[in-house]
C-alpha cells in the first residue's frame, strides 16, 4: 500500500485503507474516499490533488492525501 498523494496523474487505484482521526476518516468518507472504491488522480496543481471518486471531480489537500492507501 502506499499514499495517493505519492501515485502519479493518470493513475488509477484502489482506496485499501484510510488513516487519521475518526473527523478526518468522516470528512473523507462524505466526499466518497471510502474503503473499496476506485479513485484517478486527473492533475496536480499547487500542492492539491485534482482526484476523480464516483464520477466526481474533487481537490484534495496532499496532506489529506496522504492518509488514504491505496
Amino acid at each position: 500500500m502506499v499514499p495517493l498523494g505519492m501515485t502519479g496523474v493518470g493513475e488509477t487505484s484502489i482506496i485499501r485503507k484510510i488513516t487519521g482521526r475518526d473527523e478526518v476518516r468522516q470528512h473523507l468518507a462524505e466526499m466518497g474516499f471510502v474503503v473499496g472504491e476506485q479513485v484517478t488522480v486527473i492533475s496536480e496543481l499547487g500542492g492539491n490533488l485534482i482526484l476523480s471518486v464516483k464520477d466526481c471531480r474533487v481537490a484534495l489537500d496532499k496532506s489529506l492525501a496522504m492518509r488514504i492507501l491505496v
